[in-house]
């Protein structure tokens, strides 16, 4: 019986060693300015305990989690506790698209400090919408705002248009809108402005009834004689410069002057409108043939063209019957009135 004793004894002593192996650890050694989220006394391996910085100090980068081992000793930790100040900056940035936000404004100090007591220099700031009153009225004008909006501040980028109550002109912008700075941008001015009697022209004439003085906006028509065309608009308008829009003219039509050599594709009227096309048969003696050329009235003058093969007197005097015996020519280009000769 003894020997069988003797080896139970031992068989719970090296039960118990290998139950009491594992070590416990105390607690943690803390660096200056550290702190823990839980006190005790022993702390069982496997345990884990989270690092903090004190009240003043300033939490550098590392691990702020340490854990007790099977030997009774805690995993080391770079973090580090700074006695001091920290800084801290602010900016608006839009929660929705995450870049800053330039519609919004701090309200308080962009940049507060951490002091070594553990308040802050100044309260955190917020971000408000920029605002701007509302416009300032022109003279004389008014305004029409691009929305509905409620009290007496709009946000920036809200724009307004101005308008002159008649026959003032409005000088400057059209447009204002609230900027950055919370201001409107520069408003017009609401003018009177006038224009000096239009002036006549050469063989053509005003039709409306002819005054001193005209007021912005105010309108002439023009007419012109028999057979000239109005170059420019019927209309023209007084400007908010004092000056009309246009100052048009009559061009003079062409006559039925040929010049020897010359024949027409179709009848020759008695007279040729300004901007009307004219096309020429220019006739080849060599090859017996004809071709088609045109050209542009051009008030009152005609570019005519140089036909490839000089004529002679005889063509001239057998126009009529070059006109209707000559064959056109082969391989010949009729030009358009946009690649008239110039």
């Amino acid at each position: 019986m003894a020997p069988t004793l003797a080896l139970l004894l031992l068989c719970q002593l090296a039960l118990y060693t290998a139950v009491t192996s594992k070590r416990e650890c105390g607690r943690p050694l803390l660096r200056d300015g550290m702190d823990i989220n839980e006190l005790q006394r022993v702390y069982s391996p496997g345990d884990m305990v989270v690092l903090s910085c004190r009240k003043g100090y300033t939490p550098t980068s590392g691990a702020r989690t340490i854990v007790c081992s099977a030997n009774g000793e805690w995993t080391q930790s770079r973090l580090k506790c700074l006695r001091g100040s920290s800084t801290t900056y602010f900016i608006c940035f839009d929660k929705y698209s995450n870049v800053i936000a330039y519609r919004y404004t701090l309200q308080g100090a962009s940049t507060i400090e951490c002091l070594a007591d553990g308040e802050w220099t100044e309260p955190p700031p917020k971000c408000l919408p920029l605002t701007c009153g509302l416009p300032p009225i022109p003279a004389y004008g008014k305004i029409v705002y691009d929305s509905l909006f409620y009290g007496n501040t709009v946000v920036f980028g809200f724009g307004v248009s101005y308008q002159c109550l008649p026959p003032l002109a409005l000088i400057g912008n059209e447009r204002g809108m609230c900027s950055a700075n919370g201001k409107w941008t520069e408003p017009p001015e609401c003018k009177l402005v006038t224009c000096p009697p239009p002036k006549n022209i050469s063989n053509g004439y005003i039709t409306t009834i002819v005054k001193r003085e005209y007021g912005y906006m105010d309108t002439v028509r023009y007419g012109c004689n028999v057979n000239y065309v109005l170059d420019g608009p019927v209309e023209v308008e007084c400007q908010k410069t004092g000056d009309w829009s246009q100052n048009p003219a009559c061009r003079a039509p062409c006559t039925n002057e040929l010049p020897k050599g010359y024949y027409m594709r179709n009848h020759w009227p008695s007279k040729t409108l300004h901007e009307e096309v004219i096309t020429f048969r220019c006739i080849n003696m060599e090859k017996m043939c004809g071709y088609a050329v045109s050209t542009q009235c051009i008030d009152g003058k005609v570019k005519f063209p140089k036909c490839l093969e000089e004529t002679n007197v005889r063509a001239h005097a057998y126009q009529t019957r070059w006109y209707t015996t000559v064959s056109h020519c082969q391989h010949t280009t009729h030009r358009r009135p946009n690649q008239l000769p110039k």
